[in-house]
């Protein structure tokens, strides 16, 4: 199934496209890229976990990082570099946190590009800080891309390991409600909440 997504755009489009959004509660699987591909949905973790797989399969580094917020979910990208820049893949009801050109410079200008976009059921945007790239070969010996069962080892490290904060206190107090047209926008095509 992977071998036919042969570029970044491609994988990206797989994911939106052909693999249908996981809407069990948060919380309740973390499946394995196999069993993604075996059951057809994915929720942000699950999706960038496919991702970072059918990107090793292109030659990079299954790397990802994880999106922290408050009074919401964070959200997980699977991360690549292109001509010394950076790109993302990303399984989203949130038409705004998905994909992203590789353009940008360093992964903190990458995970700006998606503040405007990363805002909860209240419209408040919710973005506060993110993780450095965890490469996912770490965890090769327990088979992460072919498991037949929930690799919660992933996610778990992600919530344990620093992320650096975006905002200083001052900011987080002065910021805006969104845009009503932009939150419109940004849930065209998402599963109700």
């Amino acid at each position: 199934m992977l071998r036919k997504l042969t570029s970044p755009v491609k994988i990206q489009r797989f994911l939106d496209c052909e693999i249908g959004y996981n809407v069990e509660p948060d919380g309740h699987t973390c499946r394995s890229p196999r069993m993604v591909l075996r059951d057809g949905v994915a929720h942000c973790m699950e999706g960038a976990l496919t991702a970072a797989a059918a990107l090793r399969r292109l030659g990079y580094p299954p790397l990802i990082i994880d999106l922290e917020a408050v009074r919401d979910s964070d959200h997980v990208l699977a991360v690549y570099r292109t001509n010394g820049h950076w790109g993302a893949l990303a399984k989203s009801d949130y038409a705004g946190l998905r994909f992203r050109e590789p353009v940008y410079r360093s992964i903190r200008e990458l995970v700006m590009s998606y503040f405007e976009h990363y805002y909860n059921p209240a419209g408040e945007k919710t973005l506060r800080g993110y993780s450095r790239p965890v490469n996912l070969k770490r965890f090769d010996r327990m088979g992460w891309m072919t498991a037949e069962r929930d690799v919660w080892e992933i996610p778990n490290h992600l919530c344990g390991i620093p992320h650096a904060k975006i905002l200083t206190a001052p900011m987080e107090r002065g910021l805006a409600k969104m845009d009503e047209r932009l939150f419109k926008a940004g849930r065209l095509g998402g599963v109700a909440h």
